[in-house]
């Protein structure tokens, strides 16, 4: 009897303004092998004109709770956050 291994999956996180805009704080994505974070993000921009918020080159990121810059590859299990910038004083 085989194992059945179930697909590997992405956490994908959406704080303030930007769950607002999406109406979502939060999705579970199926992974693909080698996808970057910026793969990711192109990804969801295919989903439709409200996820054009996260087109936004100022929109902050997190993976597994610490804040990236750059194009991490991505793994099953991660837990992506999306953050709008921060402002005020």
């Amino acid at each position: 009897m085989t194992a059945i291994i179930p697909p590997a999956r992405l956490k994908i996180c959406f704080f303030a303004s930007l769950s607002e805009s999406l109406g979502v704080k939060a999705l579970e994505l199926e992974s693909c092998e080698g996808e970057t974070l910026v793969a990711l993000k192109k990804r969801l921009l295919t989903r439709g004109e409200q996820w054009q918020v996260l087109a936004d080159t100022s929109i902050l990121c997190a993976l597994n709770y610490e804040m990236v810059n750059g194009n991490p590859v991505l793994q099953s299990g991660d837990e992506v956050a999306f953050f709008p910038p921060v402002t005020g004083g």
